[in-house]
């Protein structure tokens, strides 16, 4: 089955670092398929993709899909050239400010995080997460959609690494009620918590609605990654301008404000008992 046109790639965010990478593939693309004495428009017959699309991806505008650049070497007989940039196209599609979050997760030895809006990212479903891409205001386009939705689901890669980075999560009461993207999307949402909660390196708990002491609530979201070194970066919706710290000082500040939440909220146990007291009224 061929893909669709507007699903064979991402445009190219203009002064992303990635951008001489997908220029360069695009033109190793039309090496290819001059060197294979082919027109565009055979290529987009052969591929099922469409000719202005192919035209974007081999003036570098347009990010290509590791699948087309998988199809187009077996076309193409390109011998393994184009198949040996379908890593960096993978990871070119996610947005700058996205790879560089996951790259800051990739070298993380710890991960604390308080959320007090939604289930946290690196916590949520592919549907829950589209779900919270598909209400956006305003809206986002199809592609905005599923280059954001893929990019999330690429940051879940942390829960494989090994060693294995410790993951500490406090949720809000109601970010596991509200029934974002419909009943059975949280639900699912909320087994998967349940699954993930078993790993021995996750720790999720649950702040109480009628918690009468909250370290969190004036300053709302914390996401803090404390690295092997001692360093870290770490940044809370309502501090320091929403803006990322690093400096020993501040991140200090962070870690107390969290270490009171966590100490506020549902142990691990009964958090586990709550959700699936949750799940049982959906």
């Amino acid at each position: 089955m061929h893909e669709d046109v507007d699903e064979a790639g991402w445009d190219v965010e203009p002064g992303d670092e990635i951008e001489p990478v997908v220029q360069a593939v695009g033109r190793l693309l039309k090496v290819c398929r001059e060197s294979a004495g082919m027109r565009v428009a055979d290529l987009a017959e052969l591929t099922g993709y469409g000719e202005d699309m192919i035209r974007k991806m081999e003036n570098g505008t347009r990010i290509p899909r590791p699948e087309f650049l998988d199809r187009a070497d077996q076309v193409l007989r390109a011998r393994g050239h184009l198949r040996a940039f379908m890593e960096d196209m993978r990871k070119a599609r996610y947005p700058k400010k996205v790879r560089e979050l996951k790259a800051l997760e990739d070298r993380a030895a710890e991960v604390l995080v308080y959320s007090n809006h939604n289930i946290q990212g690196l916590l949520q479903t592919s549907e829950y997460a589209r779900a919270l891409f598909e209400m956006a205001q305003p809206a986002y386009s199809e592609d905005e959609i599923e280059r954001g939705t893929s990019a999330r689901m690429a940051r879940k890669a942390i829960f494989e690494r090994d060693p294995a980075p410790s993951l500490s999560f406090v949720q809000e009461q109601v970010t596991l009620e509200r029934p974002l993207g419909g009943r059975a999307v949280l639900r699912r949402q909320l087994e998967h918590l349940l699954a993930v909660s078993q790993l021995r390196n996750v720790s999720i708990q649950v702040m109480p609605t009628d918690c009468a002491e909250h370290a969190g609530a004036q300053h709302g979201m914390i996401h803090l990654l404390k690295f092997a070194d001692g360093t870290g970066v770490g940044r809370s919706a309502g501090a320091f301008n929403g803006r990322p710290v690093q400096t020993p000082k501040d991140l200090r500040i962070l870690e107390l404000r969290f270490g009171m939440i966590r100490a506020q909220a549902l142990t691990p146990r009964e958090s586990l008992a709550f959700i699936e007291h949750v799940m049982g009224r959906l």
